[in-house]
C-alpha cells in the first residue's frame, strides 16, 4: 500500500527514535528503522527512502545503496503474502526448483509476480540461511524449513 504521505505514525517514529538512541551512529540503526518503515508503507519507495534518510541523517544514496541490497525490503507493493523461496546450492539440491514450479502452477504466477486477488507476492531469493534444514521458504517474517509440496499447501492453505 503506498502512502499518501510519507510519515511514520507517532508510534512507529517513537520506536524509531528509540532504536537511533542506542547506537553513537544512527547509521547502525538502518536496517531496523527501514524494517519499521516497510510495516508502516508496506514497502521501500523512493519516498520512503528520502523519507528514512532524513529522519536518520544519512544520505539518500546510502538509504538506496541499503535497500537495494537486502532481499527483505519489498521495493514495490506486493500481496499480502510475501513468499520467499530459497534457491541456493543448498536448497536447490533439496528440491526447491520442484517446490518452485509448484508454487507457480499453485498460484498462477512467475517470481516477482502477484497473485490476481492481492494475496501472493512470488519470489526467489538467493539465501535464507537455512541450508541445513532445506529446502526453505519465507512467508512474511515467517521461516518455513525442510519443504515439501504437501507442506507448502497446507501453509497456503491456512494463510487463505
Amino acid at each position: 500500500m503506498e502512502a499518501t504521505k510519507t510519515v511514520l505514525s507517532p508510534e512507529a517514529r517513537r520506536e524509531a527514535e528509540s532504536l537511533m538512541k542506542k547506537y553513537p551512529d544512527p547509521g547502525a540503526a538502518l536496517l531496523p528503522i527501514l524494517h519499521i518503515a516497510q510495516r508502516e508503507f508496506g514497502h521501500i519507495s523512493t519516498d520512503v527512502e528520502e523519507y528514512v534518510a532524513a529522519l536518520t541523517g544519512l544520505s539518500t544514496t546510502r538509504v538506496h545503496g541499503v535497500v537495494s541490497f537486502y532481499t527483505m525490503y519489498r521495493k514495490a507493493p506486493g500481496g499480502k503474502y510475501l513468499l520467499q523461496l530459497c534457491t541456493n546450492v543448498s536448497c536447490t539440491l533439496a528440491g526447491a526448483e520442484d517446490l518452485l514450479g509448484h508454487l507457480i502452477r499453485r498460484l498462477g504466477v512467475s517470481p516477482g509476480e502477484t497473485t490476481p486477488d492481492g494475496k501472493f507476492t512470488l519470489l526467489t531469493v538467493e539465501c535464507l540461511g537455512a541450508c541445513g534444514s532445506a529446502p526453505a521458504m519465507q512467508i512474511n517474517d515467517d521461516y518455513h524449513e525442510e519443504l515439501t509440496a504437501e507442506k507448502i499447501d497446507r501453509l497456503l492453505d491456512s494463510l487463505v
